[in-house]
């Protein structure tokens, strides 16, 4: 009967046959579809739609079905596809190991799959496949030619209601071909002018939409000065050394919530900070490829004119652009120490060290046996032993001994680090000012000599990449002494009064020993022995 299911549905005979639908909602952009948008203060923006003439699967369904039963056929199952995209490419991993760029609808693959093997989810026998029209199988080539296959080669017929797919026929293939591939171009098409409206408005410094921003209004323009308040105070908080647990733990005890009501975390935290809306500058997103790692790395940058500086939003600012630097130097590229999340229930651990040779474990909280007379909830930080294969077990510690050492270890060096800082005074003015300047305006000459066609394109390329890695170092240089200037401005953080105020966590304080502490290594003893334990303890001092 496979042999001729093609034949038959060509002709339009669907007795004794069982039909399946694919009924897809689409996610891309009606060309010409416009709305007014009154945060653009009404300027005409694109909409995405679903179809001009498709309102719903449940519609696409009962459309099938219909189509199906009126030809003599059975249908008998429905692959409902949620909202997707049959042209987007998404980031895969493909069965060699490697990374590709594919369309990603699982649904529609099952479908075909079960197609060939004429069995639906359901259980019942299916012998094809309808959809309302070519638009809701696919806008993608490589897709088409899955379809193809299954009919051409599995005998399995996939036709559509309104008559724009033909897959029965040679000449119905070819034109599906050119017909998916110009809805790929007009897919194709409507991205780029979607991209090239979306950086007309980053370029005239129009917020973007979705949720409001915390410490601006749903306009995204004007402040709430409660909220910008308590921005401007964190940010203080933040150069002057304060931890970033202890900023979100004060928030959250006096019920700040996030814009969209939630408690705050450190990690949001460290994200509304890096924004540079913040300071008044418009951001966009960066899309990059790590080719060692193949994942797709996504952050935050601010958007630079034509002319290379930045675009200035169309909102009032919470921060000075030099604060906004300073925060950026000490949040850095990389993860900040003391910032994970964990569940640890001991000052130490994670950061005592078994000191013995060739072991450097890290040392984990016991409690004490009821049989040493300790008081109750005593505990010591002990190397594991041998047996356990995570250490040599040749270390002990007194737990509430070490952990106030460690107290003082951390406030002594928050002490000597103020003392400094109030010894120290920075320079009214940046000394490499002037140079940072003559690079940028190296940056800008060569721009435009390329754009005159005065030099190559390798020349242009390999000047640009020198000039601005030089033009990176020197803000790198500019944001730390920036960082220090406000510090020497401030009051630094008093650790001794931080570390005892009401209300502070473990993990405030652990946050504290990790922003100090590398490490603390702990030196195994002789039996028999008595060292002290300060002597016993030695530290490894992070770097600032």
């Amino acid at each position: 009967m496979a042999d001729d299911l093609v034949q038959r549905a060509h002709w339009g005979n669907l007795e004794g046959q069982n039909w399946a639908g694919l009924a897809r909602l689409s996610t891309e952009e009606a060309e010409g579809e416009l709305s007014s948008d009154d945060s653009l203060g009404g300027q005409p923006r694109p909409r995405f739609m679903t179809g001009r003439d498709i309102k719903s699967t449940e519609e696409q369904e009962r459309d099938g079905r219909q189509f199906v039963e009126s030809r003599g056929g059975r249908y008998v199952y429905t692959y409902m596809e949620p909202d997707t995209s049959a042209w987007k490419r998404r980031r895969v991993r493909l069965p060699d190991d490697s990374i590709g760029y594919r369309v990603v609808r699982p649904v529609y693959e099952g479908a075909l799959e079960d197609l060939k093997q004429a069995k639906a989810p359901n259980g019942e026998r299916i012998d094809g496949l309808i959809v309302y029209d070519i638009d809701r199988l696919t806008r993608d080539p490589r897709h088409l030619e899955d379809a193809i296959e299954t009919v051409e080669h599995y005998h399995r017929p996939i036709i559509d209601i309104t008559g724009t797919l033909d897959l029965l026929t040679d000449n119905g293939r070819a034109m599906a071909r050119v017909v998916v591939a110009m809805a790929n171009k007009q897919s194709a098409d409507t991205a780029r002018r979607v991209r090239r409206n979306h950086k007309a408005r980053r370029d005239r410094g129009i917020p973007v939409g979705g949720t409001r921003p915390f410490g601006w209004q749903g306009d995204k323009r004007t402040l709430i000065l409660a909220e910008a308040q308590h921005i401007r105070e964190a940010a203080k908080r933040i150069i002057l050394g304060a931890e970033w647990h202890a900023i979100v733990a004060d928030w959250n005890r006096q019920g700040i919530t996030t814009s969209k009501g939630n408690p705050w975390t450190w990690i949001g935290l460290r994200d509304m900070m890096r924004n540079p809306r913040l300071c008044g500058f418009r951001s966009h997103v960066v899309i990059e490829f790590d080719p060692e790692s193949g994942r797709e790395i996504r952050h935050l940058t601010t958007a630079h004119d034509d002319q290379g500086e930045p675009v200035k939003g169309q909102w009032t600012p919470i921060l000075e652009v030099a604060e906004w630097e300073a925060i950026q130097e000490i949040i850095g590229d990389g993860p900040m120490r003391g910032g994970s999340h964990n569940t640890r229930v001991y000052l130490a651990s994670g950061t005592l060290r078994c000191g013995k040779e060739d072991c450097g474990s890290l040392l984990r909280a016991m409690k004490a046996a009821p049989s040493r007379g300790k008081s109750e909830g005593y505990f010591y930080y002990v190397c594991p032993a041998k047996t356990t294969g995570r250490g040599c077990g040749g270390v002990k510690l007194p737990g509430p001994e070490t952990d106030e050492l460690i107290r003082k270890l951390v406030i002594s060096k928050y002490e000597e680090e103020a003392s400094q800082r109030q010894a120290v005074k920075a320079p009214e003015e940046w000394p490499k000012e002037a140079e940072l300047e003559l690079i940028r305006e190296d940056l800008s000459d060569l721009k435009k000599a390329r754009r005159q066609r005065k030099i190559s394109a390798e020349r242009y390329y390999s000047d640009l990449a020198e000039y601005e890695a030089e033009e990176q170092r020197l803000k790198r240089e500019r944001n730390a002494w920036q960082r220090k200037t406000l510090a020497d401005q401030g009051q630094p953080v008093d650790m001794a009064e931080e570390w005892d105020r009401d209300g502070i966590t473990l993990a405030e304080r652990r946050s504290y020993v990790a922003r100090t502490l590398t490490a603390l290594v702990a030196l195994p003893v002789g039996s028999g022995r008595r060292v002290p334990l300060r002597d016993r303890l030695v530290p490894v001092w992070a770097e600032n």
